[in-house]
């Protein structure tokens, strides 16, 4: 089985990685590739900054992001792979998952609920309303 998981840092992509742990541990036709998206910049904000350091403001988000799941999964002896990559989160998660095809996304979710989501967006509701791969959400 191919898997995409989306990590973010926060605890719910923390327990996503928990749960991708205690569920394909011992599976050894596993692929799992962990992926961090950092949304961009606002433009005010990169014009004010050099391309150095936008650069080195998401190399450290993204370290910080996949810091958990690289962790856990090297404890467990499992092989992972990972991307860092910036752009909207929803569309570069959705995308991957076609373009790389995999079987199976997971991610965590804050569950917030419907009302919240109404009101603030959520990644997860994107991913799940555009994304041709079943999606694996953990709360």
């Amino acid at each position: 089985m191919k898997l995409l998981l989306a990590v973010d840092g926060s605890e719910h992509s923390k327990r996503a990685v928990k749960y991708v742990l205690s569920h394909w541990r011992d599976d050894p036709a596993a692929a799992i590739t962990v992926l961090n998206v950092d949304p961009p910049l606002m433009r005010r904000v990169a014009n004010a900054l050099g391309r150095e350091d936008i650069d080195r403001y998401h190399a450290d988000n993204a370290e910080a992001a996949l810091r958990y799941a690289r962790t856990s999964f090297k404890r467990a002896g499992i092989a992972i792979d990972h991307k860092a990559v910036v752009g909207d989160p929803a569309a570069v998660i959705t995308r991957t998952a076609t373009q790389g095809k995999y079987d199976l996304v997971v991610m965590g979710s804050h569950g917030r609920g419907v009302f919240g989501n109404l009101l603030l967006g959520s990644v997860v509701t994107k991913v799940l309303s555009g994304c041709q791969v079943p999606v694996l959400i953990v709360r």
